[in-house]
């Protein structure tokens, strides 16, 4: 599947708009009929990284946020790797969560919430080998 061009735009209120225009305002139905709604307090988790791992997320990132339409793209991708979320709080695997990975190692991850919906959680570059490979090792998703 051939994914969209980057998007550039010259600050992050812009790059906030185009989610809010295209995300917010519908959902997406996935390749597989899952309806994933996204809320305008995901901008932030998904184009904000931390000045240091496991501090908050303050500083914008135009790399992630360049990528705004692969959002979509992966949803709608029939060829994803899909494996099951990890609860970070918990410390087990959720299968209420989907993890998709896609070209350049670009990860989407939706929450389900109820019967074909979901709601976006974030979207990210798995730019270090550990990192995709801890979600390779993930166990496969399937719907049941």
């Amino acid at each position: 599947m051939r994914y969209p061009p980057l998007v550039s735009y010259a600050d992050r209120d812009s790059y906030r708009e185009h989610y809010e225009r295209d995300y917010c305002s519908r959902p997406v139905r996935t390749f597989d009929g899952i309806l994933v709604r996204f809320h305008k307090k995901r901008f932030w988790h998904a184009f904000f990284e931390s000045e240091r791992r496991g501090g908050p997320k303050t500083v914008f990132c135009a790399e992630r946020a360049s990528r705004i339409d692969w959002i979509g793209a992966a949803l709608c991708d029939p060829d994803a790797e899909l494996y099951v979320g990890w609860d970070s709080t918990k410390k087990r695997y959720d299968s209420g969560r989907r993890v998709a990975v896609v070209v350049e190692d670009y990860v989407v991850i939706i929450a389900l919430t109820g019967e074909a919906k979901a709601d976006f959680i974030t979207a990210f570059i798995a730019d270090s080998p550990q990192t995709i490979a801890r979600i390779r090792s993930s166990p496969r998703w399937s719907r049941k």
